[in-house]
């Protein structure tokens, strides 16, 4: 055997020790280099490369005081949440970039009627960006008071998108940040992708507007119903949609105003008529004949009106995809529309029944589950906001059930809307009109008193249903 030189033994060893120490070396470099990376920065400490925004002729972008939970993307430039541990955090980082880019589409209207943003509203969207509650509510008042003087022209031409950083303050002031996320979600996550969704609530428009907006996906459309007549609100639409939405006109409101003011005098005239007939008149429309002219006035009216702008709308987009939370029922659209999730989806009326028994099944186990799960959930169930908003969307699909003549379905939906809110007036209205309809004007009754005695205080509001019933007349359709 040959034997082992001892200079090359020691050689051997060094040489090996060495490597092994490098090996360690280099180890630990990538080691530290990883933790580097992926270890969370502490909050408030900026991330490398990025630069503060300042207003600029290009972007007119500024972060306000109170915006530490942005930051700004290296990439892009443009203002991203944070990364956050908890749903206030989610919730009022969302708050600020949703202000942010009303500022901006706010500054953006401005340049367009060349006009200037007043400083009261450079300082309502810095307090509504930074989660300063009580100075928001307080500039809210001051502007809408601006809004009405002789002096406020700019103001009353920014106010929608005042109205949508205000109404996603609130809600983010007023709710649960885990309820209202659970809610925005439960909206956002039954819609297709690319839907055009018109809220009607502000739960059931602000709160979807603030997570879409905010969203890193694709983003809907969002609009309300309450304000498809409102030609300055039409403009405001089209400077956040005009390039994936063909906008209503000026044109589209007249001529809906004309439509339905020929469709109330029909029915004026039918009831003049016909005294022992149904009445054709809906409770709340004021209509009047004033000098051979016919006058409407109301709630009832106005949204009348947002219902035929919205199919006008809907007409114009026949590629869209379409889905409505309600503000005031729109039966005029029930034909072609389906429950999904706690909201409704309209689709092409292509001669297709796309309501069909398993449908109406569906609907009722939704709502079911969500009952039990709202009224099992200490922070839902003691929010009468929250399950008011809840029971709306139900109501909403017990009308649209009853339409469809699923009336156990139906019966079943408007139940449990009210055990969701039994001190809601909504869901018992709607019922009670549901079960006069359908023969049973007893326990129409019923209802309504039992419903007054254990609300006194909505005695007034029941009184308006129970004048409907008294005689065997029509109650208030949905």
């Amino acid at each position: 055997m040959r034997g082992i030189t001892p200079g090359k033994e020691s050689r051997s060893d060094n040489s090996n020790r060495r490597s092994r120490w490098l090996w360690l070396a280099l180890c630990g470099g990538l080691i530290l280099l990883l933790l580097a990376l992926l270890y969370p920065r502490r909050a408030g400490e900026p991330e490398t490369g990025n630069e503060s925004v300042e207003d600029s002729d290009s972007s007119k972008a500024r972060i306000s005081a109170g915006a530490g939970r942005m930051q700004v993307s290296s990439r892009t430039g443009t203002l991203l949440p944070k990364p956050v541990a908890n749903a206030p955090e989610v919730v009022a980082a969302k708050l600020g970039l949703f202000a942010e880019r009303r500022r901006e589409v706010a500054r953006a209207m401005a340049r367009h009627f060349k006009t200037e943003v007043p400083a009261e509203v450079e300082k309502f969207f810095d307090a509504a960006a930074s989660g300063r509650w009580e100075e928001t509510e307080a500039l809210i008042r001051s502007l809408r008071t601006s809004r009405t003087q002789p002096d406020g022209k700019a103001v009353e031409a920014l106010w929608p998108a005042i109205q949508d950083a205000y109404g996603a303050a609130e809600l983010a002031h007023e709710w649960p940040s885990q309820k209202l996320l659970d809610y925005g979600q439960s909206i956002l996550g039954s819609l297709q992708p690319g839907t055009v969704y018109v809220g009607g609530t502000d739960a059931g428009h602000f709160i979807p507007a603030l997570l879409s907006e905010t969203d890193q996906g694709a983003q809907h459309v969002v609009l309300t119903q309450n304000s498809l007549a409102d030609q300055t609100y039409v403009n405001y639409a089209g400077f956040l949609y005009g390039d994936r939405l063909t906008a209503l006109t000026s044109d589209d409101s007249q001529n809906a105003f004309k439509d339905y003011i020929a469709d109330a005098q029909k029915r004026l005239q039918h009831d003049q008529q016909f005294p022992n007939e149904p009445r054709q008149i809906r409770p709340g429309e004021d209509i009047q004949v004033i000098d051979g002219r016919v006058s409407v006035t109301g709630q009832v009216a106005v949204m009348g009106i947002n219902e035929q702008l919205l199919q006008t709308l809907m007409r114009k987009n026949p590629d869209a995809a379409f889905a409505i939370e309600e503000s005031s029922s729109m039966p005029g659209l029930y034909a072609g529309t389906v429950p999904v999730g706690p909201i409704m989806e309209i689709r092409p009326q292509d001669g297709t029944d796309n309501f069909t028994a398993a449908t109406a099944a569906q609907s009722v186990d939704y709502w079911r589950a969500t009952a039990e799960r709202l009224l099992g959930d200490p922070d839902a169930s003691s929010s009468a906001a929250i399950l008011k908003a809840y029971s709306h969307n139900a109501t909403s699909q017990a009308n649209l059930l009853a339409a469809h003549n699923y009336a156990v379905e139906a019966e079943q939906a408007y139940r449990l809307s009210s055990q969701l809110s039994p001190a809601n007036p909504e869901p018992i209205e709607a019922f009670a009109g549901f079960l006069n309809r359908s023969g049973r004007a007893d326990e129409a009754r019923q209802l309504l008193d039992e419903f007054v005695r254990k609300n006194p205080d909505q005695n007034s509001v029941m009184e308006k249903v129970r004048a409907s019933l008294r005689g065997g007349k029509q109650a208030p359709r949905p």
